[in-house]
């Protein structure tokens, strides 16, 4: 047994001994299931009162004077019908609705600590005395639905952490207090980058003029990279006749995702909850030649998904997501050529970021065992599969191979990364499709003037701009590098009476070259003003008084430092034009 299952023991065994806790604690206690999970625990309960803060300290106290006592995990087996018996006496009625799911033939196992009687698989530490009490904490409590479904009853769901000892515990705790910082729903607000309104409703964010440079930027930079590569743009409507995904297999795939459309005209739409039918409209509307071949689209537009409501939250789980997505139609000798570009095109986006480097790569295939999840022919999955293992040889990109995890269509390059937090996150993908040209029947003119199918490549570069941005936000933790920053240069008038006239010479000059500036025209303390830039996280700060307008110059603070150096305006200007330039 490794180190990291030995954990997974440890996890799962203190998640009963916080319901031997909650037992002591709450006698009537009805008990729903506590698995362990990343990082740590949870435990779902039926208790006769709503739980506080001030709860857990109380019951982490508790399970510390179990692990004193040195507990034995005792493992009990019994047949279904006696596990069935000895719950409903108990009046556990989540244990006895989940043994009447179970097969009535097979032996039950339960564990006892102490006064607590689980239903468990196991396996278990073999006594609570193994575990160090310095080793985990308790950390929250939520509402959990019983079995996640919104008819059930809602039950109190207890959290905790662990780790294999003090020092990993205190090191995940000062991880968790930064990303807490960093939050890009606290920083989005304090940034006024984006919002949310009753009103309008949620999981539909509202973008404030400071979020839209940087999503601005995002996509002109994007699309720069791509049209280079010869991607063109194209726009589609948000709606569509539902025929459009029954016959590309996403109304079958999203099901009760889709937001359905009507009118008293007896319109009956779907908001469209991925581009990719869409535009094989735009390649389907006329004749193709192979010498047209490929041909290459790309899209920044909204798409829709009706998430659970209690998945959604800040900007990662969102119900319009602004989707930038691309499509190439090609032959199929020029696959692999067209998967090498975008990867090329990934690479270059996200070495501009600072994030290359520190990712890894999946050859995301179908799972096997269940081909009737995808749609297309096997040889075809196969001719792709082969197709991308032999890209991910000749780029080096060291794919590992992982099944289940390709698209309804076909399979998937994924490239997953890591922030600065250490938080793995897959946005860039691309992806083969053999199955969708053959459902719309999307051909080209060959040679010898027969039809023939052609290869869709599906790419999003940096996938949803919503989720992008959170994950810039945090990353950089609302310090954003100069291209991106929605403000660049704060001038500071000393003297917002006497230097104000010079503040806004300068803040012309900047605009006119497309310097994102703004002025602090406050009566506050130039002390004051620099402190207020540094909240904003503006990179330049500008200080300028008496000296700087005789000498046509600017006094320039870098974000986090000190350090104030002298410089003339049309110098400064060049420096900051070069560094937008270099994405430095």
């Amino acid at each position: 047994m490794n180190k990291e299952q030995q954990l997974e023991i440890k996890r799962h065994s203190l998640a009963h001994i916080l319901a031997t806790a909650v037992l002591e604690m709450f006698p009537e206690a009805k008990f729903g299931v506590g698995p362990n999970i990343e990082n740590g625990f949870y435990y779902d309960f039926d208790l006769p009162r709503t739980l506080i803060p001030e709860d857990l300290p109380i019951l982490e106290k508790k399970m510390k004077e179990i692990i004193k006592k040195n507990l034995q995990f005792e493992k009990q087996v019994v047949n279904h019908d006696k596990a069935i018996e000895l719950y409903e006496k108990a009046g556990q009625d989540y244990k006895v609705e989940i043994l009447k799911d179970e097969a009535k033939d097979e032996e039950v196992s339960l564990y006892k600590t102490g006064e607590f009687v689980d239903l468990c698989k196991g396996p278990h530490l073999d006594s609570t005395g193994e575990i160090d009490f310095t080793s985990f904490k308790l950390t929250k409590i939520a509402g959990a639905y019983w079995r996640g479904d919104e008819k059930n009853k809602m039950l109190q769901r207890i959290y905790g952490i662990a780790f294999n000892n003090k020092k990993e515990l205190k090191e995940y705790l000062k991880r968790i207090e930064e990303a807490a910082k960093r939050d890009h729903r606290k920083l989005g607000k304090e940034l006024d980058l984006f919002c949310f309104s009753d009103l309008v409703g949620p999981g539909l964010p509202l973008f404030a003029p400071k979020g839209v440079v940087i999503i601005d930027e995002l996509r002109k930079h994007i699309e720069k990279v791509c049209a280079g590569y010869g991607f063109q743009k194209v726009m589609t409507p948000h709606l569509a006749k539902i025929d459009l995904y029954k016959l590309s297999g996403h109304a079958d795939k999203f099901g009760k995702e889709l937001f359905h459309v009507s009118s008293e005209q007896k319109h009956d739409f779907v908001m469209k909850p991925v581009q990719c039918p869409h535009q094989t409209q735009i390649y389907a509307s006329k004749q193709r030649s192979y010498r047209d071949l490929p041909i290459r689209y790309m899209e920044s537009e909204k798409q829709y998904r009706a998430e659970k409501s209690g998945e959604v939250g800040g900007l990662n789980r969102v119900y319009a997501i602004t989707v930038e997505d691309g499509h190439s139609f090609c032959r199929v000798e020029q696959v692999k050529e067209e998967v090498k570009n975008m990867v090329e095109i990934i690479k270059d986006f996200y070495s501009a970021i600072g994030l290359w480097g520190n990712h890894w790569v999946s050859l995301s295939v179908r799972d096997y065992s269940h081909p009737e999840k995808y749609i297309g022919e096997s040889q075809d999955w196969d001719k792709c599969e082969k197709m991308l293992e032999d890209v991910s040889k000749e780029m080096k990109l060291d794919a590992k191979k992982i099944e289940g995890e390709a698209a309804l269509y076909g399979p998937k390059l994924d490239f997953m990364f890591r922030d600065s937090m250490g938080k793995e996150i897959q946005i860039p993908t691309v992806q083969l499709d053999f199955a969708t040209p053959k459902r719309f029947n999307l051909v080209y003119v060959n040679e010898k003037g027969k039809d023939e199918f052609v290869v869709m490549v599906h790419r999003a570069i940096l996938g949803s701009y919503e989720r992008f941005l959170a994950l810039l936000i945090e990353h950089f933790a609302g310090a954003f590098p100069l291209w991106l920053s929605p403000v660049q240069v704060k001038i500071l008038p000393v003297s917002s009476e006497k230097h104000i006239d010079y503040a806004k010479k300068v803040n012309s000059l900047l605009l006119e070259n497309n310097i994102r500036s703004e002025i602090d025209d406050s009566n506050e303390s130039i002390g004051k003003k620099i402190r207020d830039a540094e909240k904003q996280k503006i990179p330049y700060m500008l200080v300028v008084g008496e000296k700087e307008a005789e000498n046509n110059s600017v006094a320039v603070r870098l974000r986090g430092s000190r350090d104030i150096e002298d410089m003339g305006i049309e110098e400064f200007v060049e420096r900051i034009r070069e560094e937008v330039k270099n994405r430095s």
